[in-house]
């Protein structure tokens, strides 16, 4: 018998990347996380530097190597990035549903990057660019804890209560 994963209210990280704003889908990437019940509990619109580039992808250049770093760097700091933070049961696997996979050529129809983007692997090699994929979500609970803390002091995070919560929650 299977034992039935705990259900939790969880926070996670989610960055709107500088190819989003340019692209003008910031309403409706935040409308598909609205309409999942998911509650919008901090925001913020800031240009990364480079010592905030690393702190952010403090582990990237070792597991992908330097190049793979130099381009995810040189993209995120091209443009601004809107900040938020979610909140709602299972935020972070649900946040990763909505969200698609990682390459967007292979994201499924239904999914931010399915739907708003097509790059694949090999076009990033090709151009020496970095994936354009719009959005970077947390992995999982140790990393949202990771990011949030990083991205968000407790003062910019909100409690409220919202009718979703009352029907879901």
């Amino acid at each position: 018998m299977a034992q039935e994963r705990e259900h939790s209210v969880e926070r996670t990280l989610v960055l709107l990347k500088p190819d989003a704003l340019a692209r003008g889908l910031v309403g409706r990437i935040f409308a598909r996380f609205e309409d999942a019940a998911l509650k919008i509990v901090g925001t913020k619109m800031t240009w990364m530097d480079e010592e905030f580039t690393r702190r952010h992808y403090f582990d990237l250049e070792e597991r992908l190597g330097p190049e793979v770093y130099r381009l995810a760097d040189a993209f995120m700091r091209q443009g601004p990035v809107i900040a938020l933070v979610l909140e709602g049961f299972d935020a972070i696997a649900t946040v990763r549903k909505i969200v698609g996979s990682t390459y967007p050529n292979e994201a499924p129809a239904g999914t931010i990057r399915g739907d708003f983007s097509h790059y694949s692997s090999a076009a990033s090699i090709a151009s020496g660019k970095a994936v354009a994929n719009l959005v970077h979500a947390s992995g999982n609970r140790a990393e949202a804890e990771q990011e949030v803390a990083l991205w968000f002091g407790k003062e910019e995070l909100h409690d409220y209560r919202t009718l979703a919560e009352i029907y879901t929650y």
